[in-house]
């Protein structure tokens, strides 16, 4: 399904869904916000809870005067932290964590952000991929229009090319680590204004991390450790404001004023060199293959544990594999979690170091990124993979 391109939305009873929105002096936002998710189609929405952290302003009043006309409940938290502990991380946990206790075990929590505006969509799209198998839902984010042309146009074009970069290298890992829960075309971004997550995976994870800055990126993260099937859906989006003055120190609105007043000379730290990225999913996909199968061949253990220089015994106590002289055998035990013994080995192995990607090298790492994208596309065999991207 091509980006932005809206489901089907199929018709059955609802699950029981709550909404969970941080929000600090946001009096001119909520209005807004409640009533995009007041005119849901296709979705019920049980309630909504909203974390008021740390206002000085009319956030309260306003919600109390909308309250009353909404379909669904609204519940308040009203809280003032302290300084270390007053950031979007802490509301938007405190708020899910409220939310997944009235939705109870089998229910969905979304969470959206205070100046964003929901589609009429937004709810039954998000339901609709939970109930298609997934854990997690991770929707993509848009500026609306007039923000958008207040921002200067040699943003917008480096965001482009890196947003254009980004997408070849979580194609080239769909095609050399397939997820079967987030299958091509798919996005990868991690944004709190859209995410939505089963009660029990949410439970699984640890519950929303309470830190000061990025604390999407986070969340998923804790989840991919417990291999939480996660969909990064093309049809689920927000739109979100563009303004320069944020609430979090750090966050997107002083990311875009930094920006405005000097590019920055480092992409993303989330991207990498496109070959790095390419041998790191072939790494990756292999020892998941062989972590599902519980065995792996003592040949590919030994090429891939040469390349990153540790022992093949190793490698294989590590992901709990039994190695093998021939075909792998059939073997369904399971092995809980495959996502954390991954993260240790990345933390462990000098090996899979990231690496940080200068402006400057984007044109080139596009390129070659384009290359091996087009090679795999081929479907030539993964064993000659060009510039030697292949790790076994």
């Amino acid at each position: 399904m091509a980006r932005g391109q809206r489901p089907n939305i199929r018709h059955h009873p609802m699950p029981c869904v709550w909404v969970a929105i941080p929000a600090r002096d946001e009096a001119d936002e909520l209005e807004g916000c409640l009533l995009a998710l007041a005119a849901q189609r296709h979705a019920a929405i049980q309630g909504v809870v909203i974390c008021l952290s740390n206002c000085i302003d009319d956030s309260a009043a306003v919600v109390r005067r909308v309250a009353g006309a909404l379909p669904f409940r609204v519940d308040t938290i009203d809280v003032v932290l302290p300084p270390e502990q007053a950031c979007a991380g802490r509301a938007r946990r405190l708020a899910m964590d409220r939310a997944g206790v009235l939705a109870g075990p089998d229910g969905i929590l979304l969470t959206t952000d205070a100046d964003a505006r929901v589609p009429r969509d937004w709810v039954a799209a998000n339901v609709c991929a939970i109930e298609n198998g997934a854990d997690a839902v991770a929707g993509w984010s848009e500026i609306e229009p007039l923000g958008a042309r207040r921002i200067p146009q040699h943003l917008h074009t480096i965001d482009a090319r890196e947003g254009n970069y980004a997408r070849l290298l979580d194609e080239i890992r769909s095609l050399l680590d397939a997820d079967p829960a987030d299958p091509w075309p798919r996005h990868d971004e991690h944004c709190g204004a859209s995410i939505a997550v089963t009660v029990a995976a949410y439970r699984r994870a640890g519950g929303m991390p309470p830190v000061p800055l990025a604390e999407d990126r986070a969340f998923f993260d804790a989840l991919r450790l417990v291999d939480a099937r996660i969909r990064h859906a093309p049809e689920v989006s927000v739109v979100v404001s563009a303004r320069l003055q944020g609430r979090a120190p750090g966050g997107m609105a002083d990311t875009m004023r930094r920006r405005i007043g000097q590019t920055d000379p480092i992409l993303d730290a989330r991207l990498e060199p496109a070959l790095d990225a390419a041998r790191r999913a072939r790494i990756r996909g292999k020892l998941r293959q062989m972590w599902q199968a519980g065995t792996g061949e003592v040949a590919v253990l030994q090429r891939i544990a040469a390349r990153l220089e540790i022992t093949s015994e190793a490698l294989a106590q590590h992901f709990a594999i039994v190695p093998t002289q021939g075909a792998r055998t059939n073997h369904t035990t399971a092995r809980r979690y495959f996502g954390t013994r991954w993260a240790q080995l990345e933390r462990q192995c000098p090996a899979l170091q990231r690496h940080l990607v200068p402006l400057e090298d984007l044109g080139a790492e596009t390129a070659r990124a384009r290359r091996i994208r087009d090679w795999l596309r081929n479907g030539a065999s993964q064993a000659d993979t060009p510039l030697h991207v292949a790790a076994d």
